[in-house]
């Protein structure tokens, strides 16, 4: 691919190394550059004395979905979300539900240009409540997602990360104070996994989920993608469940999803439902109050309880809003019990649909 003008755009997070590459310190890839190499994440690249994002501005396609679908289910349920990603990653998942953008490196063709305004204004203009960088990590975007973030928060509308949480201490604050709410993959609890199957470590993920918890004011919820025979055993899930429930709280929602062969893992089954049942029911035997499933219809696993009476606040059909029991400030109405997250009085019912929508650079 030919570079032009518009992607030179400068990246932060780098540093000479003494051996005269330039090392990227955005995540613990570290990845040394020699002149006119990019990084394992394909978007960041040595160019000359600087190093550019090459994808500051473009990306692979916008939709305005429901917010639970990042999954959020307790972040202004109901709401609308305009998404959209770029391309590449710094993760190297065997079985990417999205590598069709992730592992993308056809990025004249994949791009859409988009300013931060643009999308800002696009957001408040199809009345969405929020902005999620998702389909590939945000992480290797990070400069062109704070600088959306920024437009966005000009507008009242808020801002979500989706990602693996793979990062260094330095770009996590820095991006996290742009953001409102998150959703991490915690992707399995072995680094035996996260090396064999996605090229990266645990640990680094697990600093992500603590400094959300401990040291910012961002809603995050986790998801696991439960695959067969590789992260679902009870004994994972229960160990994974424990590490949540006595690190992060209990009130942090954990969402079950269902694997669908894909990418490198073709042969791979399917997550049945069974499975996931299985480890919603070990997840609150834990003592996680949230727990839900994913990427299957299951209503008990679409539902959110009162951890404390256990009636039924908010009842959903996939992404339909069925039911909405909360009081305005967040309570449950039957035992004052108040529930984590951020609510409106109402819930929205912008329903299951998946928008695609252009925007104008």
């Amino acid at each position: 691919m030919t570079l032009t003008g518009r992607d030179l755009y400068p990246a932060r997070y780098w540093h000479w190394a003494n051996d005269g590459r330039m090392q990227c310190d955005l995540c613990p890839r570290d990845c040394k550059l020699h002149e006119g190499q990019r990084g394992a994440c394909f978007v960041r690249m040595r160019d000359q004395d600087r190093m550019i994002l090459t994808t500051y501005g473009r990306s692979s396609g916008f939709c305005i979905d429901p917010v639970e679908k990042k999954p959020l289910n307790q972040f202004y349920p109901g709401s609308s979300v305009l998404s959209f990603g770029t391309a590449g990653c710094n993760l190297t998942c065997k079985f990417c539900q999205n590598w069709d953008i992730s592992k993308s490196k056809d990025m004249d063709r994949l791009m859409d240009l988009a300013s931060p305004e643009a999308i800002a204004d696009a957001a408040q203009a199809n009345d969405c409540k929020s902005v999620a960088f998702t389909y590939n990590d945000p992480v290797i975007f990070s400069e062109y997602a704070m600088d959306v973030a920024d437009a966005c928060h000009a507008r009242g509308i808020q801002t979500i990360a989706v990602s693996a949480g793979y990062m260094h201490a330095q770009p996590r604050r820095d991006f996290y104070a742009k953001m409102d709410a998150a959703n991490v993959d915690l992707k399995a609890f072995t680094d035996e996994f996260y090396l064999k199957l996605t090229g990266s470590h645990l640990q680094p993920v697990l600093d992500t989920l603590i400094y959300l918890k401990h040291e910012t004011s961002v809603w995050f919820e986790i998801t696991t993608l439960l695959i067969p025979g590789h992260n679902d055993s009870d004994a994972e899930v229960a160990t994974l469940s424990q590490w949540v429930a006595q690190n992060l709280g209990a009130d942090v929602p954990l969402h079950f999803s269902a694997f669908h062969p894909d990418h490198k893992m073709p042969d791979t089954p399917a997550t049945p439902l069974a499975k996931l049942v299985r480890a919603r029911e070990l997840a609150i035997k834990e003592g996680l109050h949230f727990v839900y499933t994913g990427n299957v219809r299951h209503r008990q696993g679409d539902t959110t309880y009162c951890p404390q009476c256990h009636t039924e606040l908010i009842e959903r059909d996939w992404y339909e809003m069925r039911q909405y029991r909360l009081t305005r400030h967040g309570n449950c109405p039957d035992c004052g019990t108040l529930i984590s997250g951020r609510f409106a009085a109402t819930a929205g019912h912008f329903g299951r649909a998946r928008i695609p929508i252009s925007i104008g650079a």
